[in-house]
């Protein structure tokens, strides 16, 4: 959720993996690495500007003041919650971004004493 609207919906699995909205991948860059071993799979993705006033939301896609892939499409026209891959987004270019995700199976395996 993004200013208290759903941005995405789909099984965890689909969305650590490949997220298919901007913020999914931003929140998903934020996840703290808890064995310094581990190497992040991405870079951190830091937001620009403020988080937008729910009861003052931009025109558009809320998240576009923010959105690095913003177009004026996304300025003028809400996204619709919609079937995307098998999944449901809100994001005018689902189809188009390639994202980062978590890779959460190879974390090295913690060793018991």
């Amino acid at each position: 959720m993004y200013v208290g609207q759903i941005v995405e919906i789909a099984s965890s699995a689909e969305l650590f993996a490949r997220p298919m909205h901007p913020y999914t991948e931003a929140l998903l860059s934020a996840l703290p690495v808890p064995d310094p071993a581990f190497k992040r799979r991405g870079r951190r993705i830091h937001l620009p500007g403020e988080v937008a006033d729910p009861a003052n939301r931009p025109a558009g896609c809320s998240f576009h003041p923010r959105c690095r892939f913003a177009t004026e499409r996304c300025k003028a026209e809400t996204p619709p919650l919609r079937r995307v891959e098998g999944r449901t987004v809100a994001c005018h270019h689902a189809e188009d971004l390639v994202l980062q995700g978590v890779d959460m199976g190879s974390s090295p395996e913690v060793q018991h004493a």
